[in-house]
């Protein structure tokens, strides 16, 4: 009998483990504000997330349609982080259920990994603040390996930087993005309904939908393979 690798949940961040609009937001509007543009109210904000801090920038400057230089984006950018690492976890908190769910999942020998779009800087900082950071086996962003989501290299790698294995591994996200990595990797992926996307995450079409943190041990089961291969 031999044991094949442990069974992995990669999980993005934002969205899907913790409701980080507000802070986000908050972010965002500084930084708007400073340029003498409108801001942005927090639902629209929630559609401006997930692919990283330029891209958001890039979309609030959209919404008011202000053109700006590369130059001026990055400048704005370091705006915006200086900002937000000072307020990471002013109003961010995780969903509701998921301390549970990671708690029954290591029970059953799960082990956790993130892999997000975020700066791996500030992922790490906000999970700290959250007291989540312990958690996972590895936490990589979209700096981490030069590659964000859905280029598969981010996933693959940050699977191999927890000591896991992509066959034996379940990718949990809200967007677009997720759903890509996933099916470029050839892994299965589980969308939730509270997370932050245009596109609804059905439509996106995931292994399977989940609209609360308590139902993500039992979908994950359904759709794990098992974790003892017997040879010989």
């Amino acid at each position: 009998m031999t044991l094949s690798p442990f069974p992995m949940v990669v999980f993005d961040l934002d969205g899907t483990l913790v409701d980080t609009a507000p802070d986000l937001a908050a972010a965002l509007n500084f930084v708007l504000d400073r340029e003498g543009l409108r801001t942005v109210s927090l639902p629209t904000a929630r559609s401006m997330i997930g692919a990283g801090v330029r891209r958001m920038i890039e979309r609030g400057l959209e919404h008011d349609d202000h053109p700006a230089t590369p130059d001026d984006i990055t400048r704005m950018m370091g705006d915006f982080i200086d900002y937000y690492t000072a307020h990471i976890a002013d109003a961010s908190r995780p969903f509701e259920g998921l301390v549970e769910a990671l708690d029954e999942l290591a029970a059953r020998g799960y082990r956790f990994a993130v892999c997000t779009n975020k700066l791996e800087s500030l992922a790490k900082l906000l999970l700290d603040r959250l007291g989540l950071s312990s958690r996972f086996s590895a936490i990589c962003g979209g700096d981490t390996f030069g590659v964000s989501k859905p280029d598969p290299a981010i996933l693959q790698q940050t699977v191999a930087r927890a000591g896991g294995s992509l066959r034996a591994t379940i990718m949990v996200g809200d967007a677009g993005p997720d759903v890509g990595v996933a099916r470029r990797a050839g892994i299965p992926v589980i969308g939730v309904t509270f997370g932050y996307t245009e596109t609804p995450i059905a439509e996106l079409k995931p292994d399977r939908v989940i609209s609360h943190m308590r139902e993500l041990p039992d979908s994950i089961a359904a759709l794990q393979t098992p974790i003892l291969n017997v040879t010989g």
